[in-house]
């Protein structure tokens, strides 16, 4: 073809475009190399937030603003990949919220589902839909989609712990809804510990029957998971990629806990060198106890207790402790795998 009709079907396309433009369509062949790339392309970046920078940030934000001023006095974890998006992965955001002594977040109610892992403190509560329970250090909480909810902290220290949403995901599928409580603080109307006595045992209320795909079970305390890491760390053969791991379950279904989000704790005993992974669901971590390292695609960041970092999707990444190490995760991996999607390469 000469350098004249090539020029002139150059042209031709040009005006092709533009006047389909105008009609709110276009060309799939000069957009398809970035819609189906040959392995995710993730604008993600791997990142760790330390604790020892974030504390005096948060204890900052406690001095300006209230926690009814604020409804929820968050700092959140934006990926600096994804800056002004809220978010800390595609799919999930995460913020460090912070309770002072005497002070209560209000009550309200969102689609989102909503999970606490608590990093600091003592004594502070969360209610949900009626039921009132006192959280510490490690333990695991769940706020249902639409269930109210409201915090208090009746201890003498202030509580900090981090929040993980499925905002990302509730959004891009324009779900979102959001109701403020008819009053702060949501009537009690079931002794405390009910939930747990009745749904953490491996057994269930002969008349129980589900409402929603969330576990019926909100509150996972510390002290069982660890008990039972420890039991596996005894018993049980080390796995070379992530060490001793468990899955939150729904002790109802067998299945997820929280039907969007995906939850764990592992253990990493002194002196573990994890073998490189990576699967499609970024995921983020949370130090409770130890000190370590993570190795994102090449890239090495040291962790200790509090500290939170992310592993966006399909970048090897690998685990290793300098001292025996507990760490919580949380990951978009149970809409992936009901959709389909998932893979993992060890």
């Amino acid at each position: 073809m000469s350098a004249v009709m090539k020029s002139d079907l150059a042209a031709q396309r040009q005006a092709f475009y533009e006047g389909i433009l105008k009609k709110s369509s276009t060309p799939l062949w000069e957009v398809l190399h970035n819609l189906v790339t040959p392995v995710p392309k993730t604008p993600l970046v791997p990142y760790l937030w330390k604790w020892a920078d974030m504390w005096p940030e948060i204890q900052t934000a406690c001095q300006l603003i209230t926690a009814q001023e604020a409804e929820r006095r968050v700092l959140i974890l934006e990926n600096p990949g994804m800056r002004g998006k809220s978010l800390v992965t595609h799919s999930l955001y995460a913020g460090l919220q912070a309770i002072m002594p005497g002070e209560v977040a209000p009550a309200h109610r969102h689609s989102q589902s909503a999970l606490r892992f608590i990093l600091q403190g003592g004594g502070a509560y969360t209610a949900v839909d009626g039921e009132k329970v006192t959280m510490n250090v490690g333990d695991f909480v769940i706020t249902p989609s639409w269930c109210f909810h409201d915090h208090g902290n009746p201890s003498n220290e202030t509580m900090v712990w981090m929040d993980g949403l499925d905002i990302g995901l509730v959004e891009m599928l324009d779900a979102q809804f959001m109701e403020k409580g008819a009053e702060e603080i949501q009537h009690v109307d079931r002794t405390e510990g009910d939930n747990l006595a009745q749904f953490g045992n491996t057994m269930k209320p002969v008349e129980y029957k589900a409402k929603s795909k969330t576990s019926p079970l909100f509150w996972y305390p510390y002290g069982r998971t660890r008990e039972a890491l420890e039991t596996m760390r005894k018993s049980g053969e080390i796995h070379a990629h992530w060490g001793h791991k468990l899955q939150y379950t729904n002790p109802v279904t067998g299945g997820w806990a929280m039907p969007t989000i995906g939850t764990f704790m592992q253990l990493l005993p002194k002196g573990f060198q994890g073998k490189d992974y990576r699967s499609t669901d970024s995921t983020v971590y949370a130090c409770v106890e130890g000190k370590g390292s993570v190795t994102v695609n090449g890239q090495r960041m040291e962790f200790g207790s509090k500290d939170v970092f992310v592993c966006p999707s399909w970048m090897p990444y690998s685990l290793q402790a300098s001292e025996e190490s507990v760490l919580f995760s949380f990951s978009d991996r149970p809409v992936q795998q009901a959709l389909d999607l998932w893979r993992e390469a060890l």
